[in-house]
C-alpha cells in the first residue's frame, strides 16, 4: 500500500453500510485502516456487519438510522461524532428501489417513498457532514469527502423506474453542483453509478431467467457485479490521492452503459 492511499486516523461514514454495496465499500476502507461509521435501518443487518468487519481491527460505531427522518440523520451525526471526533468522508450510500408499474399507474405515495429515502435522505446526510466539514475548514482544517451513490438509472431509459431515476439523477447534479460550491474548503464530491449488481434490492430481477437471458449478454465483462467490486472505488475516493478529482460520474458497470 503507497501512503497516498494510507485511511488511518481518518473516518468515513457510510449510510446503508450494513449490506450489499455500502458493505463492500466498509471492507475495502477498512482493510485500508479507515475507521467507519455504519448507518442502517435494520438492526440484524447491523449487528451482522458489526459482526463481518470486526476483524479489521478499526474503531467501527454502527448505528441505527432511517435516512428519511431529517430527525434522526441530525441526531445520528452527532451521535457519530461524538464518538469518533470527526468524520472525513461521507458516503450518501443508502437507497431503495421502485415498486416496477407503468408509469401511468405509478400512485403518488410510491413516488414519494422513493424520492424521500433516495434524495431527501441523500440530502438530509451530506448536508450534516458538509456543515461540519465547513466548519471544521473555517477553523483552519479543511477538506473532506463527499460521495453520492446514483446508478447508471441516471443516464440510462429505465423504463418503469421512473421516480429510482429521477432520485439518482437529481444525486448525479448535486454531487456536482457541491463539487464547485465546497471546494473553497478543500472538500471534493463525486457520485458513483453502478450498473446491474448482486445484491439484496437486485436479487429478484436476477433470479428471473428471462431477465438474466436479456441482460447478462449485454455487458461486456459478462457478470453481474458484486459488493466487493467497490472496495476499489471507494478507497481512492477517500484517500489523498483522490484529492485533486472532484465533481465526477464514476460508472461501474462492466461497461453495459456505453455497450
Amino acid at each position: 500500500m503507497t501512503s497516498a492511499f494510507d485511511l488511518r486516523g481518518k473516518v468515513a461514514l457510510i449510510s446503508g453500510g450494513n449490506g450489499g454495496i455500502g458493505l463492500g465499500m466498509a471492507h475495502g476502507l477498512a482493510q485500508a485502516g479507515c475507521d467507519l461509521v455504519l448507518w442502517g435501518s435494520n438492526e440484524k443487518k447491523n449487528a451482522a456487519a458489526q459482526q463481518a468487519l470486526a476483524s479489521h481491527g478499526v474503531r467501527l460505531l454502527v448505528q441505527r438510522c432511517d435516512v428519511s427522518d431529517e430527525r434522526q440523520v441530525e441526531s445520528c451525526f452527532e451521535a457519530a461524532l461524538a464518538a469518533m471526533g470527526r468524520i472525513d468522508g461521507c458516503f450518501a450510500n443508502a437507497g431503495v428501489s421502485q415498486k416496477r408499474v407503468p408509469f401511468h399507474e405509478l400512485a403518488t405515495a410510491e413516488w414519494k417513498r422513493v424520492l424521500g429515502v433516495n434524495l431527501d435522505g441523500a440530502f438530509f446526510t451530506l448536508r450534516a457532514a458538509a456543515r461540519h466539514m465547513v466548519q471544521r475548514a473555517q477553523a483552519g482544517h479543511p477538506g473532506g469527502r463527499l460521495v453520492g451513490m446514483a446508478s447508471t438509472a441516471a443516464v440510462h431509459g429505465a423504463a418503469r423506474a421512473q421516480a429510482y431515476a429521477a432520485s439518482k439523477g437529481a444525486l448525479v447534479a448535486v454531487m456536482r453542483a457541491l463539487a464547485v460550491e465546497l471546494a473553497r474548503h478543500g472538500v471534493t464530491a463525486n457520485a458513483i453509478l453502478p450498473g446491474w449488481i448482486e445484491t439484496e434490492m437486485t436479487a429478484a430481477s436476477m433470479g428471473e431467467e428471462k431477465f438474466s437471458a436479456a441482460v447478462l449478454p449485454r455487458i461486456p465483462l459478462r457478470r453481474w457485479g458484486t459488493k466487493e467490486d467497490f472496495a476499489g472505488i471507494a478507497t481512492y475516493l477517500m484517500s489523498d490521492a483522490s484529492r485533486y478529482h472532484t465533481g465526477d460520474s464514476f460508472v461501474i458497470d462492466g461497461a453495459y452503459t456505453i455497450f
